[in-house]
């Protein structure tokens, strides 16, 4: 397309040079991008001058459109005063653990997600171990079912999902799904969202993708939510598709993980979800029921405290990166990560090491077959610098490992949908769940132990590759912010 407008319009290249140059030069503005994504989209501006503004148009700008951003603005006024806050928690956090606390704080108060006490947490160490309860909660709604994912694919798992929620619609609960335009784009017919609507489910496409109209393609809804009732969610790696619970397989055996939250830490997952639901559909009278005061569901004896947050490429808050920061700085024993992605900047790859070098045990668990090859090759080319600091890195012989878990010194642990690259750090809608001293860590020890057993662990000369192949990794390195 670009060579032809050019040997059509030679009057139009002066015009793309121009358009490269502000792309450019608002691309260096940009306070809160990481640098090493500005290097990459500078070096593709200078080898492609003509077309280089306009692909960064198309695929390059983390912020979504202006008219986006500003639904999303006006949700989040509209709907963050419904998220309360539980002071008591924040002190007893404060109190348990200072360092902590300050993560919380930081949550709070420049993301405003509050930690809660009283709720009980589960984890899960795979997403069938997820399916029976998930179906379980929503056969029990009463009020309201929200679900937000990024893949759902016809098969065993949405046909059972599917069949539950047109019943609860029925019976008169409120049913509303979010799922993404082109997450969904293989796994659903278009515009499915209308066979739903006539079913009784109120659906959303998130960004939905037209060719050459839609200019911002890269900010997808990345998240997965479940929530009944206000009182029970669901959040982790596990999208609404069979390989997630391994009746169809793809790439070896699907390891993921998930957690369910029954008490106040729900209603803010609610809440996460409504924020979106609210940009996309202002009007909406049946958001009137959701204005009302939530009363906190009786509180159980529960240990320790639960802090779901989101992310969202809207503010110049980079909530998932700072979390994770903030969490390789301060473990001072342990620090075991899950990711099927490990694509690093230069501050998160510098945390991880020097986390190493001062002794912290360091462990990355990762796939041992790709979903995709050169994702794949570019994560291996992070291996040698961390293993040569003293991380160990393991590959999951069995299968592809999805999930998106850490466990810092066996007392917190995070659960939810980020990755660790930059579209999930950067240009993605995600979502998780920190956990404070909540008896289900040690379930997330066990899996780690468990996921261990079944791993392979690198060894340094298996990093050594030939020439040919180090320039490979260099150039992957070097486009790493554009994958």
């Amino acid at each position: 397309l670009f060579t032809s407008l050019s040997s059509y319009a030679h009057w139009l290249n002066p015009l793309m040079i121009a358009l490269s140059v502000i792309m450019c030069a608002v691309l260096i503005r940009q306070d809160s991008t990481a640098p090493e994504f500005k290097i990459s989209w500078m070096v593709l501006f200078m080898i492609m001058p003509v077309q280089g503004g306009l692909l960064y148009l198309l695929w390059g700008d983390k912020r979504p459109a202006f008219r986006l951003r500003k639904k999303l603005d006006w949700a989040y006024d509209r709907i963050r005063p419904l998220r309360r806050t539980d002071p008591a928690a924040q002190a007893m956090l404060e109190q348990a653990n200072p360092r902590a606390g300050r993560t919380a704080a930081y949550l709070r108060d420049f993301a405003a997600y509050p930690v809660y006490s009283g709720t009980n947490v589960k984890f899960y160490a795979s997403g069938e171990a997820v399916f029976p309860d998930l179906l379980e909660a929503l056969e029990s709604a009463q009020e309201s079912i929200l679900l937000e994912f990024f893949i759902i694919s016809k098969g065993k798992m949405w046909d059972a999902v599917h069949d539950v929620l047109r019943r609860k619609a029925a019976q008169g609960v409120d049913v509303r799904m979010i799922y993404d335009d082109v997450g969904c784009a293989t796994g659903l017919p278009a515009q499915y969202w209308k066979t739903l609507q006539v079913e009784g489910i109120q659906a959303v496409p998130f960004n939905p993708f037209v060719p050459l109209l839609n200019l911002v393609m890269n900010s997808r809804d990345h998240r997965k939510i479940v929530v009944v009732d206000g009182k029970t969610a669901f959040t982790g790696g596990f999208n609404l598709a069979d390989e997630y619970i391994n009746q169809k397989e793809r790439f070896g055996y699907w390891c993921d993980t998930g957690v369910r939250l029954q008490g106040p830490a729900a209603w803010s997952f609610a809440t996460i979800f409504l924020e979106l639901w609210a940009s996309q559909r202002p009007d909406d009278p049946g958001l009137d029921a959701y204005r009302e005061e939530q009363p906190f569901p009786a509180e159980e004896p529960t240990i320790g405290l639960v802090q779901p947050y989101s992310d969202s490429p809207v503010d110049d808050e980079n909530v998932s990166k700072n979390v994770y920061l903030d969490l390789i700085t301060q473990a001072q024993e342990t620090l075991w990560i899950t990711t099927p992605y490990l694509i690093l900047d230069n501050a998160t790859m510098t945390a991880l090491r020097l986390a190493a070098k001062r002794g912290v045990d360091v462990r990355i668990y990762t796939p041992g077959i790709p979903d995709k090859k050169m994702v794949y090759q570019l994560t291996r080319s992070y291996f040698e610098p961390l293993i040569r600091s003293g991380v160990k890195i393991y590959t999951f012989t069995p299968g592809f490992l999805h999930a998106k878990t850490w466990l810092v010194d066996g007392g917190i642990a995070v659960v939810g949908s980020i990755n660790l690259d930059y579209r999930s750090l950067y240009l993605h809608f995600e979502c998780a769940a920190l956990l404070y001293g909540c008896a289900a860590l040690a379930d997330v020890g066990e899996f780690m132990m468990q996921l261990e057993k079944q791993s392979h662990l690198v060894e340094l000369k298996e990093c050594r590759t030939s020439a040919p192949g180090l320039m490979v990794s260099a150039l992957l390195r070097l486009l790493a912010p554009l994958c």
